[in-house]
């Protein structure tokens, strides 16, 4: 293939030197071999040398070579006798040149006439030739042709990369690349799986020849399959080749792999190229380092490429900063744009300053572009208003689309009224998406529904732990304080003395009052009660009116009976009643004592 459009008439130059070659062509031209003067008007046409070349053509042409007509309607189309040389292709395309029909259908359709380009450039495409078989594609999708990835095809098969990238984009686009169900359900393949691992073939091949976007494509493909390593090569080949989104993509895929300083280079490479994406991957870094000036360089940068992002990360820095006028305005100009966690930021920032009316309408916009999160504070928004149906409206909403958080809401909105199904399978979704709350939720409903199991003493043998035990554990790994008393209680209930003490502590320690007085009568129980008196008093002085009730009775068998009725008064006023009551028997004894 000729990319200029000359056609060779022979390809055997043995092992001649070309100023050999060219000196035997010369002298057989001269002494009136068509033949030689058309392979030698050829040879100067592809050096350059139109002036020498022109002669020659003309002589071959004149003999009746068609490939020397094609040659010299080249020379013409390239002097700018754009009329002339589609006279001298129109003869040779009719005598047969592939070539000449090819430079005569694109002729044609420069000027418009693209059913005269049609014409010819399918009578090129018929007679083999790829170049005419990819602009008769290139017309027929122009127009909407179904005809087009046919030749489409043909032209990528025999080797012409620009078709191979093209057809593979096509498959792309009609396989559903990136849908979650790629199976049939019983293992088969699907078209889809069929379209894409064609699209990854044609991919390779174009790439293979040099074509660089073919090679981001592919290293895309590769990357999203896990195979690093591959994708990686084909990142480098593109971005080698000047594709800033490669050098892009191949900096995230360094970033990853733990080489920042190696990323940072091909960031600043694509960035100088114009990546806005690049840009922004520059500013994160930066503003990671504290470097907040050369960080909002780069954000500007990035915006000034086109890429909103842009002025959201300068909102995010400003906000980081505390200037807020100056975040309100880049959140603002993003969220203008349609940047849907603009719209999110800016409605938090205007919440925050107390402009609630202000604030709705930029969540719900944001809600409305796929914003999770701003769909989650908009039933934030309206649960604060006491509008339930709507925040619940907008918290189903966004659990749907996986916001743990919002799937406890709607998880206890169903537990409200009475709908444990559903409460179940959405307080799943909120435990498994690492709502600690929702873990805990979750296993107090799988707690209340299993039958009771018989005590067990202190030291027993441990039991297999239930489902609910898992997700009280879970939530109580979280730092979640009342799964971790209720943990320790499930461990001392099946005897578990170790482990009890444990979760109790934990819950202790985090400010748990109920955690402190059960891990007083834990140590009690084990003989130390100097120590359970010390948790006593801290869970009594956080309001427990058993822990003070304790406290009182700790008290009075030391003799210390003032501080002893000090604690009974403290439990009379804490309660709850039956403790109140208690307490308050102890208090009159202590006090007849102390009067005695």
């Amino acid at each position: 293939m000729q990319p200029s459009g000359v056609e060779p008439v022979r390809d055997e130059l043995g092992d001649m030197g070309e100023v050999a070659e060219e000196t035997r062509l010369a002298l057989a031209a001269q002494s009136g071999d068509a033949e030689a003067s058309s392979v030698l008007g050829a040879m100067l046409l592809r050096r350059g040398d139109l002036d020498a070349a022109e002669p020659h053509l003309r002589a071959a042409t004149a003999a009746g070579d068609r490939a020397a007509a094609n040659n010299l309607g080249v020379l013409l189309h390239q002097r700018g006798y754009a009329d002339e040389a589609a006279g001298w292709w129109r003869i040779a395309a009719v005598a047969g040149s592939a070539a000449a029909a090819h430079a005569l259908g694109r002729h044609h359709r420069e000027r418009g006439d693209e059913p005269a380009a049609e014409y010819w450039l399918r009578q090129s495409a018929e007679q083999g030739h790829v170049l005419g078989a990819y602009a008769l594609a290139d017309l027929l999708e122009h127009r909407g042709d179904v005809g087009a990835g046919h030749w489409m095809r043909a032209a990528a098969e025999r080797g012409h990369r620009e078709a191979a990238y093209r057809l593979a984009r096509a498959l792309d686009r009609t396989s559903g690349h990136g849908e979650l169900d790629r199976t049939s359900g019983h293992g088969e393949e699907t078209p889809a799986d069929n379209a894409v691992a064609e699209a990854e073939q044609w991919y390779r091949q174009a790439a293979a020849r040099g074509h660089r976007r073919a090679a981001l494509h592919l290293g895309a493909i590769l990357e999203k399959r896990g195979e690093l390593k591959e994708a990686g090569r084909w990142y480098l080949t593109s971005a080698k080749d000047g594709e800033p989104q490669a050098a892009c993509a191949l900096g995230f895929l360094l970033r990853d792999a733990g080489d920042t300083e190696s990323a940072a280079v091909w960031w600043l490479r694509a960035a100088q190229d114009g990546d806005g994406n690049a840009a922004n991957a520059l500013g994160a870094l930066h503003a990671e380092r504290g470097e907040t000036q050369t960080a909002e360089r780069w954000y500007r940068a990035a915006l000034d490429a086109g890429d909103d992002n842009g002025a959201y990360n300068l909102g995010l820095l400003c906000a980081e900063q505390g200037r807020t006028a100056q975040a309100e305005q880049w959140y603002r100009r993003a969220a203008y744009a349609g940047h849907r966690e603009a719209a999110n930021a800016l409605a938090i920032l205007l919440l925050r300053g107390g402009d609630t009316t202000g604030a709705e309408p930029w969540f719900s916009k944001a809600a409305e572009a796929g914003s999770v999160d701003a769909a989650f504070n908009l039933g934030i928004l309206y649960a604060g208003r006491d509008e339930d149906e709507m925040a619940l409206r907008w918290y189903e909403r966004a659990a749907a689309a996986g916001h743990s958080e919002a799937a406890l809401q709607v998880g206890i909105a169903r537990l409200r009224e009475g709908d444990e199904q559903e409460a179940e399978r959405h307080l799943r979704c909120a435990a498994g998406g690492g709502s600690a709350e929702g873990a805990y939720r979750l296993a107090a409903l799988l707690d209340a529904r299993r039958p009771p199991e018989p005590a067990h003493e202190l030291g027993e043998t441990v039991h297999e732990k239930t489902e609910c035990e898992e997700w009280y554990e879970r939530a109580a790994s979280q730092g979640h304080r009342r799964a971790q008393v209720r943990v320790g209680m499930l461990a001392a209930a099946r005897g578990d003395v170790v482990e009890a003490a444990r979760w109790y502590r934990a819950a202790a320690e985090a400010g748990s009052r109920n955690g402190a007085f059960n891990l007083g009568l834990l140590l009690a129980r084990e003989g130390s009660e100097p120590e359970a008196a010390v948790w006593w008093t801290r869970a009594a002085n956080a309001g427990h009116g058993r822990a003070a009730l304790r406290l009182a009775l700790v008290y009075a068998r030391r003799g210390e009976l003032a501080e002893g009725q000090g604690w009974a008064d403290r439990a009379v006023a804490l309660g709850p009643t039956e403790v109140a009551e208690r307490a308050g028997r102890l208090r009159d004894a202590l006090r007849e004592e102390l009067s005695a």
